[in-house]
């Protein structure tokens, strides 16, 4: 049966949803999650980016997984890498409902030395061609190659239709960014059929989109593959000598100039509700992460976490349900603006514009403001944040102003150009216990 027989007209793909969960079904999902995301600085010390906390509750990698679990990709394998125990503690415990007997599963795959290898993942592509075995053994009939460390719903189902649909060998998801920006991403140009004719990875002087002088059509890192395509793709990578085994920088650019390569537009496939922007996020940076965090806190958040048609899943502890206690006139606990998790105490403190992970405790006359806490911090008395992340399990004593004085904050903790000021256990001089 050739490939049209299989699709049949784009009319009918719109109106038969099992014709897409049939192809999410014959899909093996690659989450590359190996990253450190240096530009996070001592947030990645001990974790890998796509296991730090965002929204509240939430790992950034969650939001990647929930939209595999959310489109019918089932099978899923998660290649870690650098720091990886804590994201490999948060798969086991939150991500190991799948039904094996149903072929469906989360598989941990951990960077190994091979046998006749000395080196871990040496590129994006090498990461996947070191876990081929164990791709060809689901027997997929396309491979999604996804990142671990963004902020986006999609529907990865629709991804795939088009891919289907154009014939194509690789797909690759695209969002246009600002010009400015551009830089940091592999660039594409497409023609009138969306097909890719030119793509360049992280160019010093970015292309603009035809039309549009101020954005330019990047990259997601989304990679849509027939499965056998890959495989002879990965096979050839591998023993170029001349290669540095990363999709963007070799396997796409050779893929466009000789293979049926497509673009898909992010609006084409993103999940979101009526009147809203198509939201993606790269938190790749102290200033970036923050803000998307507190952007949450808004009355209508362009992400809003309380849609439940595309629910994103995680695990976290069982705590009980966030409290708020005295009400005097120079003592009340009370949060505005703010989003507080289960298990936080505000005693007698005052929270605005703030995100409070998880079993934060805030003490008698604190003052937090437009800051991020993550989970287990306790805020002891007469402290005063303000645009502050403040990491897992610090303990903030008595007293402490942080967000006020930049000149004093810069002598221990980190502070960004933009004024927004990191804060761990270490630079507390506080010794390091748990996983994060």
């Amino acid at each position: 049966m050739t490939t049209n027989e299989k699709t049949g007209s784009g009319e009918r793909r719109a109106q038969d949803p099992r014709f897409v969960s049939q192809l999410t079904r014959n899909t093996f999902a690659l989450i590359l999650a190996g990253g450190r995301g240096s530009r996070l600085h001592e947030l990645t010390d001990f974790r890998a980016k796509p296991a730090v906390p965002f929204g509240g509750k939430f790992r950034i990698i969650d939001f990647t997984l929930s939209n595999c679990v959310n489109s019918g990709v089932r099978r899923v394998g998660v290649a870690t890498q650098y720091k990886s125990q804590s994201l490999i503690r948060h798969l086991q415990l939150g991500w190991s409902f799948l039904d094996g007997r149903l072929n469906e599963f989360i598989e941990i795959m951990p960077a190994q030395q091979q046998s006749d290898e000395v080196h871990w993942y040496q590129g994006t592509a090498d990461a996947v061609f070191q876990n081929l075995r164990e791709i060809r053994r689901a027997k997929p009939e396309y491979v999604l190659i996804l990142s671990g460390d963004h902020i986006y719903r999609m529907d990865y189902g629709r991804v795939l239709a088009a891919h289907v649909a154009r014939q194509a060998d690789l797909t690759v998801t695209c969002v246009e960014v600002p010009l400015a920006e551009a830089s940091g991403f592999g660039v594409m140009s497409v023609d009138d059929d969306n097909r890719i004719v030119d793509f360049t990875e992280k160019p010093p002087k970015p292309q603009h989109m035809p039309g549009d002088p101020d954005h330019a059509l990047a990259s997601m890192g989304i990679y849509v593959f027939n499965a056998s395509f890959l495989y002879e793709q990965l096979l050839r990578d591998a023993d170029d000598p001349k290669s540095s085994h990363d999709f963007g920088k070799d396997i796409i650019p050779h893929c466009v100039k000789r293979y049926r390569t497509f673009a898909q537009n992010f609006s084409e496939s993103c999940v979101t509700e009526p009147g809203k922007p198509a939201y993606w996020r790269d938190v790749g940076t102290l200033d970036a992460y923050w803000s998307a965090n507190l952007d949450l806190v808004q009355v209508t958040p362009d992400l809003n976490l309380y849609a439940e048609n595309w629910p994103i899943w995680t695990w976290q502890p069982q705590r009980p349900p966030a409290k708020f206690v005295f009400d005097d006139d120079t003592r009340r606990g009370q949060a505005v603006d703010s989003m507080v998790s289960g298990g936080c105490i505000i005693s007698g403190a005052t929270v605005r514009r703030s995100m409070l992970f998880s079993g934060v405790n805030v003490h008698s006359y604190a003052s937090i403001e437009d800051s991020m806490i993550l989970p287990n911090v306790d805020v002891g008395r007469h402290c005063v944040l303000k645009k502050c992340i403040i990491d897992k399990n610090c303990v903030l004593p008595e007293g402490t102003v942080i967000g006020v004085d930049h000149a004093q904050d810069k002598k221990r903790y980190r502070v960004t150009e933009s004024g927004i000021t990191l804060v761990t256990k270490e630079m507390l001089g506080q010794s390091e216990t748990g996983i994060r």
